[in-house]
């Protein structure tokens, strides 16, 4: 068979591409249980810092066992509610993807809670958010404190926003800007707006804007608001049991 023959180009490409598709789906195999865990311990992560915790994660000699001990040790219990603030029976919370509850119809939809315990014995409560920046998808969790209503603090990601813009909602100092915000007004659901220009010191409903990051910060009030008016009866239901317990 001569080399330059139709037949052994077609030979050689074929045994080329069997070859090189094998390798590709060997690495994906073997790197997936990785990939998993990697996509875990961020999620845990994520969860932590809206509650202020795993601040050594940078210095921790082994990442995934420090986020997974700190998570143990935190979050005390997770639940997963309907719209109408009833529990969920038979779903993983950690494994509940928002993406795909939202496109469900609203009754059908599983929300995940996360209940943290901290250090003075306090519990907070964690909701994840999801929404949709300038370039791409944002997500984030926010806690409250027991009384459903304050903020206890945020964690915000992204994946393409604008370096020195729409970025900045995963700084440290933008999201300080929520703790403390309320979300209802006279047992009125209002969020917490993200105000274009600067909110005022003695606004509890709103915070600053990103300068320059107009339509990312619009999009972050539009996830914080969608999302935690999911959440409505299972606030109101958990104030109530609340308010019996101290009668």
């Amino acid at each position: 068979m001569k080399k330059q023959s139709n037949l052994y180009i077609f030979l050689y490409s074929s045994v080329m591409v069997i070859i090189v598709a094998a390798l590709l789906s060997l690495a994906s195999t073997t790197l997936k249980p990785f990939q998993q865990k990697n996509i875990e311990t961020e999620k845990k992560l994520d969860i932590l810092k809206s509650v202020g915790r795993a601040s050594k994660v940078g210095s921790a000699p082994n990442k995934h066992e420090y986020v997974g001990d700190e998570f143990n040790t935190v979050i005390i219990e997770q639940l997963v509610v309907n719209r109408s603030g009833d529990g969920v029976e038979g779903v993983d919370p950690f494994t509940v993807d928002l993406k795909v509850e939202f496109a469900k119809a609203k009754e059908n939809q599983n929300l995940p809670v996360f209940v943290a315990k901290m250090d003075d014995g306090s519990k907070k409560y964690i909701l994840p958010l999801l929404g949709r920046g300038l370039w791409g998808p944002i997500w984030g969790y926010i806690s409250l404190n027991d009384d459903y209503n304050t903020v206890y603090g945020a964690s915000f990601a992204h994946k393409g926003e604008t370096p020195g813009l729409g970025a900045e909602i995963a700084n440290v100092d933008f999201q300080n800007q929520f703790k403390g915000k309320q979300i209802f007004k006279d047992d009125k659901f209002v969020s917490v707006s993200v105000i274009k220009g600067g909110a005022k010191p003695d606004n509890p409903y709103g915070v600053d804007a990103v300068s320059g990051g107009t339509i990312t910060s619009q999009g972050l009030e539009d996830m914080i608001e969608n999302c935690l008016k999911s959440y409505q009866e299972f606030f109101k239901k958990s104030k109530e049991i609340s308010h019996e317990r101290e009668d």
